[in-house]
């Protein structure tokens, strides 16, 4: 397997220490603050669901967009389970396209950090100024290149599941004005027989300053309500491994 499909397979058991709960709280706080609305919400890049779900039980009418079939896949085996009311698009997000608009866009996780280039972020960030309605909002959280370049770097993590092994290797370069991790996953799944199977996949990571990012915002038309430290609404640091962004489309 390849193209994020063998991640996507695995997603859920190799990201089990992330609490959708909490992010989903979080990112309502942070909506009520800046004056959001609690309609229509786009969960940008929404992977196997999980995100979306804890916004739906929070009163959103959820939308959720990813450009991978197999990460769609186990969203709606959890739609299909909980019974939510969400509704599911296969959508490359640098070309977006809603039916109409959208009160709130989030997108989390760092997904933007995985687009391949700085025209593909800002093209994403056009995309969804257009079919945000005015007052709107869109929040997303970012990598920093200080996380790239000092924390993931040329990293190598192991993660050692009941049924799952996996290799995690990053090989880190920088290329003014981004710096980008290549991500190489090995992955051995226990068989009942004993054996294990392997797949493979292959990632990437490119992480930019705070300055391109905001100038994106705003190129698109849109305003750029406040930069956080992540998980709160502290400002952040020169340290900070992630950034929250909350842009506003001005009201007409």
């Amino acid at each position: 397997m390849s193209g994020y499909s063998a991640f996507a397979y695995f997603y859920d058991r190799l990201t089990e220490n992330i609490s959708y709960k909490e992010r989903a709280e979080y990112f309502d706080r942070l909506i009520s603050l800046h004056g959001g609305r609690k309609g229509i919400l786009l969960d940008l890049a929404c992977g196997t669901g999980s995100l979306s779900e804890e916004m739906a039980r929070l009163g959103y009418d959820v939308i959720g967009v990813d450009g991978s079939e197999e990460m769609l896949g186990c969203a709606m085996d959890k739609k299909f389970d909980s019974g939510l009311p969400i509704q599911y698009l296969c959508q490359d997000m640098t070309r977006l396209d809603m039916f109409g608009t959208i009160d709130v866009t989030l997108c989390a996780l760092d997904s933007l950090n995985h687009l391949p280039d700085l025209d593909s972020v800002r093209r994403t960030i056009g995309r969804v100024s257009l079919f945000c309605e005015p007052g709107g909002l869109f929040i997303f959280d970012v990598n920093t290149p200080h996380k790239h370049r000092n924390i993931l770097g040329n990293s190598t993590y192991v993660y050692d599941l009941d049924d799952v092994y996996c290799v995690w290797q990053n090989s880190f370069s920088e290329d003014s004005p981004h710096c980008r991790v290549d991500i190489s996953l090995d992955i051995f799944e226990k068989n009942e027989n004993g054996s294990y199977s392997k797949y493979t996949d292959e990632l990437s990571e490119t992480a930019y300053e705070r300055s391109i990012l905001e100038k994106a915002l705003t190129d698109s038309g849109m305003t750029v309500e406040a930069v956080y430290d992540y998980d709160t609404v502290n400002p952040p640091s020169a340290d900070s491994q992630k950034l929250v962004f909350v842009a506003k489309k001005p009201s007409i």
